[in-house]
């Protein structure tokens, strides 16, 4: 994948929608406007918007609207999902496929209906006035079709017969339109993975990412909108696979001793031991699998891959597997509304390439983009009036008012009430439509219920790679609430979530994550280390070597697996890889090791060796002697009277810089 390529399109294509977008809606929003005129409802709707969140965010979030469905729409052109190439041309031919195709008059009924009909083939018939009849043509196209894929993919495709539509690019045929560089960079090269439309996100708001940084150097905090363009990092995928094949499927070849899924993970290390109080799994749809901040759902992506081999091999027929694994294994949440699309979208993709007629199927990925929720005062009474206080306990309404700020906290949330099935099927039976003062209320209860649902702890399988954030840059509101609620890891927002993991996963269930390593060995983290080797077992850590990721410099990350069950003897596997320097070398020396534990960067330890360490340091490579002074002897403060040594008294008076001694008097 040329990642070079799609930084150079994904950063000019946010800046050229952005000024695109400003531009046109001066345009409509202009009081002789011909939108006014034709769009009444969509001007008033866009100056609502405006007035809500203010001009520049309802910019910003139309321009990635369209960079989001142009490269999505470009996707599957390539991968020949779309039933006729939407956005690109046939071999030697200059215009999308559906334009020529609409000039012969060939026009799909199912997608376009027949008034939409008699106005394209007008316009292109030249009946009908306009001043770029091909262009206004194509772009009903594009809107019909988008309509169409609101069916199966309402998530990435809302019905646009709104403001969005107005404020689409005009350019879209020439040879400088958006949509000329989306396909020049989404080549099908490129497109041979889905994990490209993670990378065009993450490159989409890297210069965003600079600008919060910059700012947080001059002493700003990162606001709740700013987190997701802070610490979105992608993940690659060796380290994606380590995780997962670790995690995943460690669990299900402790459940399938004889399963031949060992032999498509390349990554999985072999135990040395064999773990016994395991969560039991009886069939494949028990498995679920979380990652709760999924970005756009790179480990999502893969754990549906080792999930449909567990399905395979389980004897599932294979039309009916894609629907089982978004329905009942995987679970992804976000705060960012972006990256849940694209998470969604991702595996809707992974879907439709392993069953072709899926799109066909209204089956939505169990994606949840936490809102902010909060009710006014004495909004929840009448309604509680309606539907029986009897039903709502007092932890339940606790609960209700723990999400008004869930796009700050997101999965650090921890609902007073989990268990909420059974009052999300009780109050749905309830027929609230008809009430006009009270359905708004109806949607926000069931909305944190169903929030509430996704944050209980109901996952054999948590992988993630969480935020990283320093408390420095946390806003006052994130910052105190990660004081009051995990004191043992406020420090940064990564070991924060670290914590919280260990609470979504029951005894025997099994963590992979990504993070800074920092946790293994700075005294800031001493309780959370010591949390994770009372609570849980280490049974692996990769820790590559600083410039491991082909896009960032300098990243001191570790990745790691946790057994939710405290095994202190257990020996993990530890692979060290900070003397092989770069990104191509990460992966093969992690696979050397693997296959070969003799070598000099694979070492075996356990929690009972670490505790032997002042601070419970995770020291791997420390020998058996070296663990052994530190457990037995005495510290020095017990015999010896330490005191400071030699010293000048006056530096100013009795220390010379090197400038000040002549050359030819240093011996």
């Amino acid at each position: 994948m040329d990642t070079n390529r799609l930084k150079r399109f994904a950063q000019y294509a946010r800046r050229e929608l952005l000024q695109t977008v400003t531009t046109k809606l001066e345009m409509v929003l202009d009081k002789e406007s011909a939108a006014r005129r034709e769009k009444p409802r969509a001007i008033e709707d866009l100056e609502k918007a405006i007035k809500e969140l203010g001009k520049e965010r309802v910019i910003d979030q139309v321009a990635y609207t369209w960079f989001n469905r142009f490269c999505a729409l470009r996707f599957m052109d390539v991968k020949s999902y779309n039933r006729i190439r939407v956005v690109s041309p046939l071999e030697d031919q200059f215009q999308p496929e559906i334009l020529a195709e609409a000039k012969m008059g060939h026009l799909g009924d199912e997608v376009v209906s027949e008034k939409l009909r008699e106005r394209i083939l007008a316009l292109l018939a030249g009946t009908y006035s306009s001043r770029d009849p091909q262009t206004e043509a194509y772009r009903l196209l594009i809107v019909a079709i988008c309509n169409e894929y609101h069916r199966s993919m309402p998530f990435l495709f809302e019905r646009i017969d709104d403001y969005t539509e107005l404020l689409m690019p005009d350019d879209l045929l020439s040879g400088n339109s958006i949509l000329a560089y989306t396909r020049e960079a989404m080549t099908p090269e490129n497109c041979e993975s889905v994990e490209v439309i993670g990378w065009l996100y993450q490159f989409y708001i890297s210069e965003k990412k600079e600008d919060v940084f910059k700012q947080l150097k001059k002493g700003k905090k990162i606001g709740s909108e700013s987190i997701p363009a802070a610490t979105q990092l992608f993940t690659p995928s060796w380290i994606v696979r380590y995780l997962v094949e670790n995690s995943l499927g460690r669990l299900w070849m402790l459940n399938r001793p004889q399963s031949k899924l060992v032999e498509k993970m390349e990554y999985y290390i072999r135990p040395e031991q064999v773990e016994t109080d395991f969560l039991r799994v009886s069939s494949p749809e028990e498995l679920k699998v979380c990652d709760p901040a999924c970005g756009s759902g790179h480990m999502l992506v893969y754990a549906f891959d080792l999930l449909y081999a567990i399905y395979e091999e389980e004897g599932y027929e294979p039309s009916e597997i894609p629907e089982k694994i978004l329905t009942n294994n995987l679970y992804g949440i976000e705060i960012d509304k972006r990256a849940g699309e694209l998470a969604a979208f991702a595996l809707v993709m992974k879907a439709r390439e392993r069953y072709r007629r899926f799109l066909r199927k209204p089956v939505q990925p169990n994606i949840a983009v936490l809102e902010p929720i909060a009710f006014e005062e004495g909004e929840l009474s009448a309604y509680l009036d309606f539907v029986g206080r009897d039903l709502f306990t007092t932890a339940l309404l606790e609960t209700l008012h723990q999400f008004k700020e869930a796009d700050n906290f997101g999965a650090l949330i921890r609902p007073v009430v989990t268990d909420v099935a059974g009052m999300l099927g009780i109050l749905k039976g309830k027929d609230a439509a008809g009430q006009l003062l009270l359905y708004k209320t109806h949607e926000k209860v069931l909305q944190v219920l169903k929030q509430a649902d996704y944050l209980s702890p109901k996952y054999q399988v948590v992988i993630a790679n969480p935020p990283y954030m320093g408390n420095k840059g946390m806003n006052s509101s994130l910052s105190t609430f990660a004081k009051e609620n995990y004191p043992n890891s406020k420090s940064d927002l990564f070991a924060v979530f670290t914590e919280r993991i260990m609470e979504l996963v029951p005894k025997g269930g099994f963590i992979g994550l990504m993070t800074p390593f920092t946790w293994m060995f700075l005294s800031s983290y001493e309780k959370l280390r010591l949390h994770l080797l009372n609570e849980a077992t280490i049974t692996s850590i990769v820790r590559p070597e600083y410039h491991a990721f082909f896009e960032s410099a300098y990243v001191p990350i570790c990745a790691f697996t946790l057994f939710h069950q405290a095994l202190q003897n257990y020996k993990g596997g530890f692979i060290d890889l900070q003397q092989f320097y770069g990104a191509d070398l990460q992966p093969v020396k992690t696979l050397e090791a693997i296959k070969n534990s003799d070598c000099d960067w694979f070492y075996l330890a356990s929690s009972a060796d670490f505790k032997k360490i002042p601070g419970s340091v995770i020291a791997y490579w420390a020998s058996t002697k070296s663990r052994s002074i530190f457990e037995n002897s005495q510290k020095l403060e017990e015999f010896a009277d330490v005191k400071q040594g030699f010293k000048t008294g006056d530096n100013d008076r009795f220390l010379r810089q090197w400038f000040e001694i002549s050359f030819r008097l240093i011996g």
